[in-house]
């Protein structure tokens, strides 16, 4: 049991909890952890906990989410237009698709419902700033990037696997590991040398991720606004499945779709992952570093 504190130890441990809330609020974006942050101060991450408990009403990393959450919401009343504006300003072609420049091609139907029988998939882990990234490629181009936390390499495989069950697929990171660095570090953004993706999906799937690539960096769109433009305002939900079974994470940018209240709604790879991902590329912004 806690023994009762001083009104000095009070001003203390209030002193303490304020300066972790400022620094939060100035580095939200690299989504810091409790560890990280009880090690800051010298404390056990259960001691500072306590602390935030007691003075704040929330945990650190519920101050962290909140501050994501608010910031999600202000990129989607800065984006109502978003998909409006991509299109007029030519995204849809085959240039700068958006910030990370791809060009991409579709499988025809046919290929879609062999279940990729005759492909030949190569597939290789590397880490990346958000864990462990399985990237996959075929002669056409990348077909497919997931996420795996440590440990769940393999899930995380049978996970993609099971989309393309007839396909033959090849451990290779030797091949995979060039885009994977272009793919996560923005100094290798180039329109002169776009990147290559292939899309294996279902017609409607395929023209929901089209959609989804003409969301700008530091941008929001909604599931009901992807409807709409495809031309059918009541598909909101078949639009969910579509952007939840997106084969290519991170490079086709679901995780910048949100509810249309400005929540972060659902993320195939977790909801941290999203909250890290929004916050890293606000940090591109912030910082100068994405065009």
């Amino acid at each position: 049991m806690e023994h009762a504190i001083t009104l000095k130890e009070a001003a203390r441990d209030y002193e303490l909890v304020r300066r972790n809330l400022d620094y939060l609020r100035e580095h939200w974006r690299e989504q810091p952890s409790l560890d990280v942050l009880a090690a800051r101060n010298g404390l056990s991450a259960a001691h500072l906990q306590r602390l935030f408990m007691r003075w704040a009403g929330l945990s650190p990393k519920a101050f962290v989410q909140a501050l994501t959450i608010d910031h999600a919401r202000k990129l989607l009343r800065d984006s109502a237009s978003v998909l409006d504006t991509s299109l007029e300003v030519g995204l849809s072609g085959p240039g700068r698709l958006h910030d990370l420049f791809v060009t991409h091609e579709g499988m025809t139907p046919g290929a879609y419902k062999a279940r990729g029988k005759g492909l030949t998939i190569r597939y290789g882990f590397h880490d990346c700033p958000f864990g462990k990234v399985l990237l996959m490629m075929t002669d056409q181009g990348i077909c497919g990037l997931a996420f795996a936390d440590e440990g769940q390499e393999e899930t995380s495989f049978r996970d993609m696997r099971s989309r393309w069950p007839e396909a033959q697929f090849l451990e290779d990171g030797k091949s995979t590991a060039a885009p994977v660095r272009r793919i996560f570090d923005p100094d290798l953004w180039q329109a002169e040398q776009p990147l290559r993706i292939v899309f294996i999906g279902t017609d409607f799937e395929t023209r929901v991720w089209e959609t989804l690539l003409k969301v700008p960096l530091g941008r929001a769109t909604t599931y009901s606004d992807i409807a709409g433009h495809l031309g059918n305002p009541k598909a909101s939900r078949a639009v969910g499945t579509a952007v939840g079974r997106n084969p290519i994470s991170f490079v086709v940018p679901c995780h910048r779709v949100l509810g249309k209240s400005g929540g972060l709604c659902g993320y195939h790879w977790g909801l941290t992952r999203k909250q890290a991902i929004l916050g890293w590329e606000a940090g591109l912004l912030a910082g100068g570093k994405a065009a």
